[in-house]
């Protein structure tokens, strides 16, 4: 990604004013209302642009647990929040609308990295800091970075599938790779960890596929691609880069009669995927501590926004580089989380409660890995 250029698209005035004021409109703010209010708001207001909605967490993780520290921190601090549903086009105009509404940090999640430049761009004509958040934005003039290392996790998913293929007994394995979207910056280093792994070990890649969007539809029919191309026992393990995608994976084999489902990785800790992992459908899932990741970005934004950035340099002491500059950053560790540590990991940490992991009909398999609700 170094030294690559990107172009900014140059709109007539008249329509990006329209733009921004349709987007002002769309915006939610931790009062409720983005409002007009810009200059009049204060200056204490922080912008936070996540990117979809079909991966669960952003909207019951991040989101949530970004405004509460927000709100913890800086009670009079103000966040306009807009979801850009994998449009980077909106997502632009939800950044211009922020920075309209008085905004003086972006934390963004990018739709897509390499068009999130311009807004990065944008944003700095304006005096506005940007913390690049989950998604590392190439070429551009960040100010921080928060995520995990993406590269490890994809080892942890190789690993925990070699591991389980070896234990099936499968001397020469062979699997079908569903990997993330090319837009997302996480997903050539989760593919490239997970290679790391399973291409030392021999492992033969029957079919291998990069999924646009992370769209769990388009996994799904991935998989049946591979199914009808490879044959239903033509693979012993699926190395599935996140947990919605694995879910289309397993509906894929189960629509094509596969018993037993053969091991499936995953990450994020989805309810949807543990839930998985304890009725036996999938092997196991990365994982990250959003919950943390999204304090960490708030107390950043806070200490940005009330003119702190010595105090937000002695938080963000590793660097990455984006092509550009080594950015101040903050890396965190991910976890495998598998049948036996469920109770261990995303329940002692209160990121999932056992009542919402054992509802309905995984009460038994909750039972079966000892875990009780109240």
């Amino acid at each position: 990604m170094a030294g690559r250029t990107v172009r900014r698209m140059v709109r007539p005035a008249f329509a990006v004013a329209v733009v921004m004021l349709l987007a002002a409109a769309c915006a939610t703010t931790k009062g409720g209302s983005s409002g007009g209010g810009g200059e009049k708001s204060g200056k204490q207001v922080i912008g936070l642009l996540l990117p979809e909605t079909k991966t669960t967490r952003y909207e019951q993780q991040d989101k949530p647990n970004f405004e509460r520290k927000v709100k913890e921190l800086c009670p009079s601090c103000r966040v306009i929040y807009a979801n850009a549903n994998q449009d980077a086009d909106k997502q632009q105009q939800q950044a211009e609308a922020a920075i309209t509404n008085g905004a003086k940090v972006l934390v963004i999640s990018a739709v897509d990295v390499k068009s999130a430049a311009g807004i990065v761009q944008r944003a700095k004509q304006a005096q506005v800091s940007v913390i690049s958040y989950g998604r590392l934005i190439p070429s551009a003039d960040l100010d921080y970075y928060v995520s995990i290392d993406p590269f490890k996790v994809g080892q942890q998913q190789g690993k925990a599938l070699l591991d389980a293929m070896r234990s099936a007994g499968k001397s020469t394995p062979s699997v079908v790779m569903i990997n993330g979207s090319p837009s997302d910056s996480n997903a050539g280093p989760y593919k490239k960890g997970a290679h790391n792994v399973l291409d030392a070990a021999g492992v033969k890649v029957a079919k291998e596929y990069d999924t646009p969007d992370w769209s769990p539809d388009k996994a799904q029919s991935e998989m049946e691609q591979a199914i009808t191309s490879v044959g239903p026992t033509g693979f012993d393990g699926v190395y599935v880069a996140n947990d919605g995608m694995a879910s289309g994976a397993i509906a894929a084999m189960k629509g094509h009669g596969i018993k037993p489902i053969p091991p499936v990785t995953g990450q994020d800790a989805e309810l949807a995927g543990i839930q998985r992992i304890l009725a036996g459908e999938q092997l196991m899932t990365g994982y990250q501590p959003i919950k943390r990741i999204a304090e960490t970005a708030a107390e950043l934004s806070v200490d940005l926004v009330n003119g702190k950035r010595s105090d937000a340099d002695a938080i963000a002491t590793a660097k990455v580089s984006n092509g550009q500059k080594d950015v101040p950053s903050v890396l965190l560790d991910t976890l495998v989380v598998t049948k036996d540590n469920v109770k261990d990991t995303v329940i002692k940490d209160g990121f999932l409660t056992a009542n919402q992991i054992c509802a309905g009909q995984y009460r038994q398999a909750c039972q079966a890995a000892h875990i009780s609700t109240s």
